[in-house]
């Protein structure tokens, strides 16, 4: 009998028979092993514990205590619920797309035509099948198959079908069977569904075949898989915590912002309650860039189109620009999808020497994108938005210097903010996209080099990532997790060594020559203002710091009409110090004008009773509190003052 030899990850090479499976490898070992390994690779390939070992190769088995562990569950979970979804009579004929595993979960994207379209109340009844197809403990085995072969399987089904088809000529096609379910599948699963014991489907969403908006719309079922029941519960509760942050949500209650199909998708309407905040974050970090050296210009939010064809917006995001303008005399105008082509020409308009340099210009600039509408949301995608934006031309030889300053800068504002849970990432070329990135090896590893070695100079940890780089140069970006738990980036310093070029920049050296090249930074520092605006809502719940409160005291008194003058007396002196003060003039009961401040979230609550009005003073109940102080008015004046010159730094997010 014929033998393959398995070389294991500590170097130890073993023999078994030909036909030898995972499961056998795994008993050979130690029956513990067995029971906690998940599936097997063969040079990096999965192979399943029920499979034929293919040859001999590099092995490896997958445990329980593996991170990707986790993630063959979930993707077997999707299988599951396809299974379930088939034994159930209302569902027989349902057609499926694809099934992945995600952060968190897994999903599937179905399609039962003109028949009965999963809804959320039927989630009990799938989960229901889904546990009885688990209690059967089905071995779940792959095997290959020939393209023919696939497509008479899945001949009923349009979607498996037109993957089929587009794999190519000499493509190994697979399949996983568990029972009487066949899944078109590269491999990667748990041994059996007995395995999968603990889920929960959490949301149906519809989803746009393969991506694309010209593709049918499918129903995408959602949930989520763990190894625990307790993980599950945690998870779930997770969950519903992130709604509960959702700006979305808050938004609406706290009058914040709203989007409206007669205004157009993707394009929010910010409302007072709103608008304060975003003008308190837009002052601030004005006045942080003023104070850091940075000229603050206005530019046009439309430019000619060639302006984007020098710079290479055109050729590289045409796909997420709107249509050119045609003016009928030969100028097509363009809304601008970036501020930088205006900020080079504000450099450019006339000549520059080192002396002046670094030149750092700044503007709070609108773009727009044209987004498809499947993926808008709220402020966070949206299809005109407002950059912080900032580019500095700079010596290349003061690159360094100038990219750590912009770095230091940040990180200010980051404390101010009370922003904590971030990371670094250093953003490279994919060297063999030669589409996306322009033709210069000796820049993109300088300038990468360059980056690298300035945050290794700062101390700071980072984590590198190949392929997400600006079509121009690398950057450093900022990552964050919103309270959905989406990866977004907040922040960005870009190295650009091509648009100086391609817009003929120059300056006059200490030589007296006019053609040295500057070095060209993007920066943004917290992003646009509806994405940070966003963020700032999930981040602190809608229990902004007083500083950024949309309303910072509201002041109630106990009689309107024995106490609202002392009221609007103490209103003044706040507006007049520059803050936001309001008295509650409705007609209703103490205790329920109090709670509806708390619901409100405003920082600071006055009561004002006729002993307040004989002592000039305020009864003071601050947002989460039930304790109360009083205090003469120029204390409490003092004391939000204070506040507010802090940041609140001292305010706990919820």
């Amino acid at each position: 009998m014929s033998e393959i030899k398995l070389t294991f990850p500590d170097g130890a090479v073993k023999e078994f028979p030909a036909g030898t499976t995972p499961l056998v490898v795994a008993e050979s070992i130690s029956k513990s092993l067995a029971k906690k390994s998940v599936s097997a690779k063969l040079d990096g390939a999965y192979v399943g514990m029920h499979d034929v070992i293919p040859a001999s190769g590099d092995f490896q088995l997958i445990t329980t205590a593996d991170d990707e562990a986790l993630d063959l569950l979930r993707h077997s979970a999707s299988h599951l619920l396809a299974q379930a979804l088939k034994r159930l009579p209302k569902f027989a004929n349902m057609h499926f797309g694809v099934g992945p595993f995600i952060e968190n979960g897994f999903y599937y994207d179905t399609d039962n035509g003109a028949g009965n379209q999963v809804t959320v109340e039927d989630f009990a009844e799938i989960e229901a099948m889904m546990h009885k197809i688990a209690k059967e403990d089905l071995p779940i085995v792959s095997r290959e198959v020939s393209r023919d072969e696939a497509l008479a399987m899945f001949a009923d089904d349009p979607y498996k079908v037109e993957l089929i088809s587009d794999l190519p000529e000499d493509a190994t096609i697979t399949i996983a069977v568990q029972g009487d379910h066949v899944e078109l599948d590269k491999g990667g699963l748990v041994p059996s569904t007995g395995w999968l014991k603990h889920f929960k489907l959490t949301s149906v969403a519809g989803a746009y075949w393969r991506g694309k908006s010209s593709n049918p719309m499918m129903q995408r079922v959602y949930g989520i898989a763990e190894w625990k029941q307790a993980d599950v519960e945690a998870e779930l509760q997770r969950r519903e915590e992130a709604k509960e942050r959702d700006h979305r949500t808050i938004g609406r209650d706290m009058d914040l912002f709203f989007t409206s199909q007669e205004v157009g998708s993707g394009l929010p309407v910010w409302l007072p309650n709103g608008a304060t905040i975003r003008r308190q974050v837009e002052r601030y970090i004005t006045d942080k860039e003023l104070a850091n050296g940075y000229q603050h210009v206005y530019t046009p939010v439309l430019s000619n189109l060639n302006l984007y064809k020098t710079s290479g917006h055109w050729d590289h995001y045409r796909e997420d620009m709107f249509p050119p303008m045609d003016m009928g005399d030969g100028e097509f105008l363009e809304l601008r999808p970036m501020n930088c082509p205006s900020h080079i020409m504000v450099f450019k308009h006339k000549p520059r020497s080192y002396r002046e340099l670094p030149i750092r210009i700044a503007e709070l600039g609108m773009m727009h994108r044209y987004e498809k509408s499947g993926a808008l949301t709220g402020l966070s995608r949206v299809r005109e938005m407002t950059l912080n934006d900032g580019h500095t031309f700079v010596e290349p030889e003061k690159l360094e210097e100038e990219f750590k300053s912009i770095l230091t800068m940040m990180m200010e504002v980051y404390r101010d903010f009370n922003i904590t849970d971030y990371r670094f990432r250093l953003s490279y070329r994919d060297p063999k996209n030669t589409e996306k990135y322009f033709d210069d090896d000796e820049m993109w590893e300088k300038s990468q080099a360059q980056l690298k070695r300035a945050m290794d100079d700062l101390g700071l940890d980072y984590y590198e990532a190949e392929g997400e780089a600006a079509f121009y140069g690398p950057k450093l970006d900022v990552q964050t997790k919103t309270a959905l738990g989406n990866e977004e980036t907040m922040s960005t310093i870009q190295l650009d060594f091509l648009l100086p070029e391609r817009f003929n920049l120059t300056y006059i050296g200490a030589d007296g020559q006019d053609n040295h090249r500057p070095v060209m930074l993007h920066r943004g520092i917290v992003g646009t203002m509806e994405r940070f605006t966003a963020y700032l809502i999930e981040m602190y719940k809608g229990a902004f710091p007083t500083w950024l409160a949309p309303l910072q005291v509201q002041i109630i008194p106990v009689n309107l009409g024995a106490h609202g003058a002392y009221a609007e007396q103490i209103k003044k002196q706040l507006q007049d110090a520059g803050l936001r003060a309001n008295v509650e003039t409705k007609d209703a009961k103490m205790g329920y004008l109090i709670r509806e401040a708390q619901t409100n979230k405003i920082p600071y609550t006055l009561v004002l009773g006729d002993s307040e009005v004989e002592g000039q003073t305020v009864t003071v109940r601050k947002y989460g509190e039930e304790k109360t102080t009083t205090m003469p008015i120029a204390d409490f004046q003092a004391e939000i003052l204070a506040d507010v010159a802090n940041y609140s730094r001292n305010t706990k997010t919820n």
